[in-house]
């Protein structure tokens, strides 16, 4: 299981899924789809006495890079994104005002990220698997302690297809070619709500039969 250490809160308004993966042995952490709430997530890296050596988003809703301006400007951390999702990362605060919310503008990404790609933290590596269809260029992470998977795949369900960028058909080709080819065993860690296993998803949730 390697070195990973998970602190994860729920931040924002829409209660999506921080979670900050630190390395035991290293002292280093990265940050997942810090939505919003930055100083409670900095506050958790403090506690844990970590260093943030990257900031990480699954895709570029509002509700999962809201923080990433603040925690950028307080730890000197790369902004790591999507390549495909890169072009709406500028704008992506202004679709919370649909919802009559607020959200903070992001800074461009110092790393475009693409299937593949691995990053280090300490001796561990987090690689990056191409999970479009909730938006054109979302991506999930996988580690040695399970999947972060963005708003691809929750705990009984999906994510959302109808907003710009996504397509339901794309959706399940990704969740099924690269999530559910894993391990039963695989924690499955969403952008919202509890976590889940890769084999329970596959066995019974309902957009996965058939």
């Amino acid at each position: 299981m390697g070195d990973l250490v998970l602190e994860s809160l729920a931040v924002g308004p829409l209660q999506a899924n921080c979670y900050i993966l630190g390395n035991g042995g290293s002292g280093e952490a990265v940050v997942i789809d810090p939505g919003d709430d930055g100083g409670a997530i900095l506050a958790l890296v403090k506690r844990r006495s970590w260093r943030v050596a990257a900031i990480l988003n699954t895709h570029a809703h509002f509700d999962h890079t809201g923080g990433n301006a603040f925690l950028v400007r307080e730890t000197g951390a790369p902004l790591m994104v999507p390549g495909v999702e890169a072009s709406d990362l500028p704008h992506a605060h202004l679709a919370a005002n649909i919802y009559g919310l607020e959200s903070q503008p992001s800074p461009p990404a110092d790393r475009l990220l693409c299937e593949g790609d691995e990053i280090p933290v300490g001796e561990e590596k987090i690689k990056v698997l191409s999970t479009p269809g909730h938006t054109a260029g979302g991506v999930t992470f996988l580690t040695s302690i399970g999947v972060f998977t963005g708003d691809s795949l929750f705990a009984g369900s999906i994510g959302r297809s109808d907003l710009p960028g996504g397509d339901y058909a794309v959706l399940i080709d990704s969740i099924r070619e690269k999530i559910l080819t894993l391990p039963d065993e695989t924690v499955v860690y969403p952008g919202h709500g509890p976590t889940t296993t890769v084999g329970r998803e596959r066995g019974a949730n309902p957009f996965l039969q058939g």
